[in-house]
């Protein structure tokens, strides 16, 4: 079973579940300051949960690919959504700070 390891915590799960699933079954942080009020709770238009993911996850969908062509994301940083990501082996996760997790300070890693 692969693993995911984020903000200290490292779960199992089934491949191809819903990474942004996961994090949230397990009391992992996902959003930042407002946008834990403010978001699209999971159907890929906001971008509030980019992340770093380090690991074998699904190739990024068409939506994915989109919302991070426009500012503040970019499509050339290494950050991704969480929602379109199906976990597919061992899983690193990192948030960074911002409303929409682009910033350069880290809020959590993988340890903690």
């Amino acid at each position: 079973m692969p693993k995911v390891l984020a903000q200290g915590k490292t779960v199992e799960c089934v491949s191809k579940s819903n990474l942004r699933t996961i994090l949230l079954q397990n009391g992992i942080d996902l959003y930042n300051d407002g946008a834990k009020v403010i978001n699209c709770r999971g159907i890929g238009s906001c971008g509030t949960c980019a992340v770093k993911v380090e690991g074998k996850v699904s190739a990024a969908n068409w939506r994915d690919r989109a919302r991070r062509s426009f500012p503040p994301h970019s499509p050339t940083t290494d950050l991704r959504k969480k929602l379109p990501n199906l976990v597919l082996g061992d899983v690193k996760v990192t948030k960074f700070d911002g409303f929409w997790g682009q910033g350069s300070r880290i809020v959590w890693t993988p340890k903690g």
